[in-house]
């Protein structure tokens, strides 16, 4: 990434980047197994599993494994009582990692113009941003079924770009996973990662992002900016 470099747009990455969710989505996870009959799952489990949606959260745990694929019969049981259920506890226990209102007070006023791209459907992206007051810090937000194509895919972020009127080029995506990595680097973007996020329990440097933060003021010392990030919540 260039020397205090100022993107003309900076999109940002929600679960495993701004909010740690796996608490709500490991109690989903497990009343749907004990509503099938079968065992929970558990937290440390479910934090590998996560960050490419909520149909390919609900495959691995009733596979119990990162790649495999449950009986058809069993996910279209399953499948309808976990959105249920993420449908009344989206927020519950989820909560916003330290420094995420620091620095996104940051950015926007430095004059940054932000987004959020996340491959959450909207159904959950948007009560999830409004619970936490998120939302009026993005001009867009690209769920992920908001596009024919999510992360990895490139597709979300040249619509953002599009969007706004940025060269790739100019424009720095900010996430967690090997899923950012890949749609930034496919899209022509720059790449930040947060060291604590959601990356199928591997290490994040692994996939070579751009610059590895922990946590989202650490951006004040990337990019070009006039003032320190703000204290206090």
């Amino acid at each position: 990434m260039p020397e205090r470099f100022r993107p003309g747009l900076v999109l940002l990455d929600l679960d495993g980047t701004l909010v740690d969710s796996v608490p709500d989505l490991t109690y989903c996870v497990d009343q749907m197994m004990l509503q099938l009959g079968r065992s929970p799952c558990g937290e440390a489990a479910v934090r590998t599993w996560v960050g490419n949606g909520v149909e390919r959260l609900v495959s691995r745990a009733l596979a119990g494994s990162l790649d495999g694929r449950p009986n058809a019969e069993d996910y279209a049981r399953g499948y309808p009582m976990f959105v249920e259920l993420y449908t009344q506890h989206t927020y519950e226990h989820s909560v916003l990692y330290p420094g995420v209102r620091e620095g996104l007070r940051w950015l926007v006023a430095q004059g940054y113009r932000l987004g959020c791209v996340t491959n959450k459907a909207g159904g959950f992206t948007e009560p999830l941003l409004a619970h936490f007051d998120l939302r009026g810090w993005f001009e867009i937000v690209i769920s992920g079924d908001t596009l024919p194509e999510k992360k990895p895919s490139p597709m979300p972020l040249l619509h953002a770009a599009e969007h706004f009127g940025v060269a790739p080029e100019q424009a720095l995506m900010v996430g967690d996973s090997i899923s950012d990595v890949k749609a930034a680097r496919a899209a022509g973007f720059w790449i930040a990662c947060m060291s604590y996020g959601y990356n199928h329990g591997e290490d994040i440097r692994d996939a070579q992002p751009d610059v590895v933060l922990d946590a989202l003021p650490e951006l004040a010392g990337l990019l070009a900016g006039s003032a320190a990030p703000p204290s206090g919540a």
